[in-house]
């Protein structure tokens, strides 16, 4: 037992997300309640937007109604900031030093740990190492944007609805904002200057949406601003994607041989780059925490220690394959021989990834935040996702990529001074 507890009968009341992980652990409530007969655990399961909307209001009005919330490294300092979040302070038995840095250190403030990893996750190129050996075309290191483009022109067969490539174009913060946010801090962008100025309209982001829209536009699938997680993993296992540049947590859904005949055909590399590689992959991760106003805090230290265990991720090893663990939480997965056995050359790209990620040291020029993909400010909700549904309307055409980085622009102007920035 790695938390400190003193547990009677309770109901747990759980809120997170719907993707599959999430849901394998949902699948697992008898095997806990069984080896914990006092705690019964009542889940809440919710799209990612729902999630974050019920999560703050929640939290926020201190209404109670959660004991255990799924959050990221976006939340997590924030809440911890305003005393929203309860401190886990994990027992040596739950090897705390096992936890990747720059995910724990994305989830603590002040010295402690308020969010514990489920499953972590940088961004990578997969790739069809099929289609792009019969074109005559290999990676060698790390891409750049243009090595990308130059393959997905030469691979791009929509006649046979095989794809260049495909990348996030559905609007959002976490959506394809998590995409271009990194695509912009290659070609030399950033968010905000070190007087928190908004640098939207600046000419690297203008280079860097303007790659993006053209890219898409020119060798992606049709109606990409439809498309996120969800679509382009079910279009990569029907074997329409050559390449996709999206979450390394894609690799162990790619590699099920009991959902795609194309799970032995994919490769990876770290994500592209342009100008510079700081800030050219995001990091993430999904992660268990407690509000303040939990009325049980003691069994809801007891699940999440059991979720985020090394000895679960062996369970679901067990279950299911190595293949198909939670990946991007502890040092220990990368050195576990049957795991590198099972995923081959991911588990190096996907630790490369993961490591080489600063958050400190996250954009060309020095920026105000410590973050990549995302700001830590409660405005930047509000700007980005402004931002990406007007990159979405330029990706169809609606309006040009000028027009929507002056308007965004102007949305964070405004909403930055309101801050008082």
């Amino acid at each position: 037992m790695a938390f400190s507890t003193n547990v009677f009968s309770v109901d747990l009341n759980i809120a997170t997300v719907n993707n599959a992980h999430m849901m394998e652990m949902k699948a697992l409530t008898p095997e806990f309640e069984r080896d914990n007969p006092d705690i019964k655990l009542k889940w809440h399961i919710y799209n990612e937007g729902s999630l974050r909307m019920r999560a703050i209001a929640d939290i926020a009005s201190a209404g109670g109604h959660y004991d255990v919330v799924t959050i990221g490294l976006y939340e997590a300092p924030i809440w911890a900031q305003r005393n929203w979040l309860i401190p886990l302070k994990p027992e040596a038995s739950y090897d705390e030093n096992d936890l990747l840095p720059a995910i724990k250190a994305g989830l603590s403030f002040g010295g402690d740990l308020y969010a514990a990893p489920f499953y972590g996750e940088s961004s990578m190129l997969m790739y069809r190492k099929d289609i792009l050996e019969k074109a005559n075309i290999s990676f060698t290191g790390r891409p750049s944007w243009t090595d990308v483009q130059n393959a997905a022109k030469a691979v791009h067969d929509p006649d046979n609805e095989v794809y260049g490539i495909c990348l996030r174009g559905k609007p959002g913060w976490g959506d394809n904002m998590a995409l271009v946010s990194t695509i912009a801090n290659s070609f030399g962008g950033r968010w905000f200057d070190m007087n928190w100025q908004p640098e939207i309209n600046s000419t690297a982001w203008s280079k860097a949406v303007n790659f993006y829209v053209n890219l898409l536009n020119n060798y992606g699938p049709p109606n990409p601003e439809k498309n996120s997680f969800p679509e382009i993993l079910s279009l990569s296992r029907e074997g329409k994607c050559a390449m996709w540049v999206d979450a390394s947590i894609a690799a162990s859904f790619l590699m099920d041989g009991k959902q795609s005949k194309y799970s032995k055909l994919w490769s990876y590399a770290e994500a592209p780059y342009q100008v510079t590689t700081r800030g050219a992959s995001w990091l993430w991760s999904w992660s268990l925490a407690i509000p303040k106003a939990s009325n049980h805090v003691d069994a809801a230290k007891k699940f999440i220690s059991w979720a985020t265990s090394k000895e679960y991720i062996k369970k679901i090893a067990g279950k299911n394959g190595w293949a198909n663990i939670p990946t991007g939480t502890r040092l220990s997965t990368y050195s576990n021989q049957d795991y590198i056995n099972a995923v081959g050359d991911f588990a190096k790209a996907e630790l490369a990834a993961l490591n080489g990620i600063d958050p400190n040291n996250n954009t060309f020029y020095p920026s105000p935040y410590s973050s990549v993909q995302f700001v830590t400010i409660p405005e930047f909700v509000s700007i980005a996702g402004f931002t990406g549904q007007k990159i979405s309307e330029a990706l169809q055409g609606s309006i040009s990529v000028e027009q929507a980085l002056d308007s965004s622009q102007k949305i964070a102007l405004r909403e930055m001074r309101r801050a008082g920035y």
